[in-house]
């Protein structure tokens, strides 16, 4: 005899319930002096999922969180959904107009945010627009006592995958994390029915950084987060029930959010920071029993420039993987961390919001694979094509694409550009790339960023690796400007190390016999600091803007 849906949906949730029924007094969430088991945590999810019930949020409704890291980013996350919600992720780092088209791009009427981010709300929901969007009063105690009146009910309106969005007119309800939060919980009443989620339907809407334009809104399974866990736990060795990671980039993105709740899901711990501190973090790693974490180049270019005495106290921490992504690791960085955190920890991923993880190189091909993401994950293929949709040679530069079950189902109301991404199963977020004969993968850089100069095809990536092996170079970006005769031509944007002094013809010089004299920069601007979204990712955009 077969059952009817004999399986149970894969669902954040659902895997945090799990957890509280198999060791319910272990700790789950440390947040500085604050510290959640797992029992706690999923009757708090509960509570929350049925006062978003009583609040009128319905199934295929979208609702928002802006906030920096904490414990109730996570019960949002999981709470919310299993009410049938799907949670846009919102920056809090973004400015109030981008906020406020990122609420009215995904139609939420419901907005979660921490104290720190509550005035920024404010701003974005009072900012003025074409649709001229009404703001309600800040929430009533009255609310959240068990009398969801009218009001809060008309607060939220039901949206779908690919419907419309809330006409004009309708208020935003907002909810701040502190006593207006608990009072929600503490009052949440029994709803008379609770919906059934499938694994398939939508868990998170992250916001994409936007280095090309407005943010997108990047529509996310419950089943493809569900699997970049067990994907995990595969591969790195630091995603089971004893293990710890430290969750200190921002939950507001992909593997900010995926990687800290996929260890959780598995019964795991996080620690969580709200900000990154270097010191604090190798403090962490060196005596918190963590096991994990996630980096992007950024944070090891602030590790590396504490000094020598301080990073003396620290090295070699106990800790079984650093997980690298969001750009491109220079070859003279990873010549840095191996020696430092050990040759055994580091994995470098190539991975987007769209495609979740495609490929990894894992520790022991490290310095052998120079400029490499690795091979694919387990259950994931990857193919390097030419325009024409044919498949590359070895070495032969083409677009990257990916097919596995991790993939995003979609960007919210964008079906022209989720066409664009998406061809027969499989997904390209405009990278090109190359494949040796080994099957490794290297990412040549992105195509929009493709400089072509009398002809000829120039990846700044390739130039930026070169300049970045420089001593006195801190950081280094390099992009296309119009040239009268080559059409283009390269300009480097350098950071320097203090009292370092650049010109154009010192690159030269350190670039000769590196790469071909056509691309080398013929121009140097001298910066204090690179534009970088909240992901670590160059914002090439706004250096365009400054090309001259």
């Amino acid at each position: 005899m077969i059952l009817p849906n004999p399986f149970r949906s894969m669902t954040f949730g659902g895997a945090l319930r799990a957890a509280a029924g198999r060791d319910p007094g272990k700790v789950a969430i440390l947040d500085g002096a604050r510290t959640t088991d797992f029992r706690t945590l999923a009757e708090r999810i509960g509570r929350l999922r049925d006062a978003a019930i009583g609040l009128g949020v319905t199934k295929g409704d979208i609702v928002a969180i802006v906030s920096r890291n904490r414990t109730e980013f996570i019960e949002v996350v999981a709470g919310l959904p299993d009410a049938g919600a799907a949670v846009a992720t919102i920056n809090p780092r973004l400015a109030p107009a981008e906020v406020r088209q990122a609420l009215e791009d995904c139609g939420a009427r419901l907005v979660f945010t921490d104290p720190d981010s509550r005035d920024l709300v404010d701003q974005a929901i009072s900012a003025p627009t074409a649709s001229s969007t009404q703001t309600a009063s800040p929430a009533k105690a009255g609310a959240h006592s068990g009398d969801h009146s009218n009001e809060a009910r008309s607060a939220i309106t039901s949206t779908s995958a690919t419907g419309p969005r809330p006409s004009p007119g309708k208020h935003i309800k907002e909810v701040t994390f502190g006593p207006e939060y608990e009072a929600l919980l503490a009052n949440a009443p029994t709803p008379a029915a609770r919906p059934r989620i499938e694994e398939w339907e939508a868990w998170t809407i992250p916001y994409t950084s936007g280095t090309t334009g407005k943010p997108k809104g990047v529509v996310l399974s419950h089943r493809s987060r569900m699997l970049v866990g067990l994907i995990c736990a595969a591969e790195f060795g630091c995603f089971g029930p004893d293990d710890r990671f430290l969750a200190m980039t921002p939950m507001n993105h992909g593997g900010g959010l995926g990687f800290p709740t996929g260890i959780l899901a598995a019964g795991g711990s996080i620690e969580i920071l709200d900000r990154f501190d270097p010191e604090t973090v190798l403090e962490r790693l060196k005596f918190g029993g963590i096991t994990g974490l996630f980096m992007v180049p950024t944070h090891f270019q602030m590790i590396f420039a504490l000094p020598p005495e301080t990073l003396a106290k620290y090295e070699r921490p106990p800790i079984r993987a650093i997980l690298a992504n969001a750009a491109p690791l220079p070859q003279a960085m990873k010549e840095k961390i191996i020696p430092y955190f050990g040759k055994t920890v580091l994995h470098e991923l190539y991975a987007a919001t769209e495609t979740g993880l495609v490929c990894n190189l894992r520790p022991k091909d490290q310095l052998r694979k120079q400029s490499c993401v690795g091979t694919t994950f387990p259950h994931v293929e990857a193919e390097v094509r030419r325009d024409d949709g044919s498949i590359c040679e070895a070495d032969e530069v083409g677009e990257l694409w990916a097919r596995g079950p991790v993939l995003f189902n979609g960007y919210w109301n964008r079906p022209d550009e989720t066409a664009k991404a998406v061809k027969d199963g499989w997904v390209s977020v405009g990278d090109m790339a190359r494949r040796d004969a080994e099957g490794f993968l290297y990412i040549v850089d992105r195509k929009k960023d493709m400089v072509i100069s009398g002809g000829v095809n120039i990846y700044p990536r390739e130039v930026e690796e070169v300049l970045f092996a420089h001593p006195d170079i801190a950081d280094v970006a390099v992009i296309g400007v119009p040239d009268e005769t080559w059409g283009e031509r390269l300009k480097a944007f350098v950071v320097p190390r203090a009292g370092a002094v650049f010109t154009a013809e010192t690159l030269a010089a350190h670039c000769a016999g590196r790469i071909a004299g056509y691309k080398i920069p013929k121009d140097v601007a001298l910066v204090d600091v690179l534009p970088r979204n909240a992901n670590g990712k160059v914002l090439k955009t706004e250096l365009r803007l400054d090309r001259g």
